[in-house]
């Protein structure tokens, strides 16, 4: 068991587990969505700063594109997890996920041609309509957090990634997510939005 707290407002205990999808995924006004995607082959392509700061631009747009409030992340470095409330009655998961990846592989390609050429192999697909690619060829995972409890225990999922990972031994410790944010009100490099997330 863990506890997960969130500042001024209250304080939950949780099994560690990650929790698993029990329904279909819909595209419903009011629900939030658990967000996850993964770089090609499973490779470790978000250690290199620029395609993190290209990922974190384009996820500033499309919540500025989409109305959707950011409420926790985490990037990791092979993949990303997502923590995103739609504001719009009228949305598309697809879509918001198209314009956060899509721009942010374009632009990492591109410089890595440009400044790293020996890398860029790494991203061959050996495809003659896509030769090179930098996120995985699938859409990703979205889970539908249909009541608080799931929604809290997929935030804690999301912060204690990188401790399952043995990258840190704390979860605020990892710059590159929103652990800090909730757990010690310490900024991290994306804004989320805590106003609107769920008192308990």
């Amino acid at each position: 068991m863990s506890v997960f707290s969130l500042p001024n407002r209250y304080t939950i205990t949780m099994e560690s587990k990650p929790p698993k999808p029990k329904h279909l995924h819909y595209d419903s006004p009011g629900i939030p969505h658990g967000l996850t995607f993964s770089c090609y082959k499973y490779r470790s392509f978000l250690n290199y700063r620029r395609p993190r700061m290209y990922l974190i631009n384009s996820l500033e747009k499309a919540r500025i594109n989409h109305n959707f409030d950011l409420w926790a992340y985490v990037i990791m470095p092979n993949h990303v997890h997502l923590v995103i409330f739609p504001k719009n009655n009228d949305y598309s998961i697809p879509e918001i996920l198209n314009s956060i990846k899509l721009p942010a592989a374009k632009m990492t390609l591109h410089w890595m041609g440009v400044n790293m050429p020996e890398i860029l192999r790494l991203f061959a697909t050996d495809e003659k309509m896509q030769p090179y690619r930098f996120w995985l060829d699938a859409g990703g995972y979205d889970r539908n957090l249909r009541d608080q409890d799931e929604l809290v225990k997929f935030v804690k999922y999301v912060h204690d990634n990188p401790v399952r990972k043995g990258l840190v031994e704390d979860p605020t410790q990892w710059y590159w997510s929103s652990a800090g944010d909730w757990l010690n009100d310490v900024k991290g490099p994306i804004r989320i939005d805590k106003d609107s997330f769920p008192v308990l």
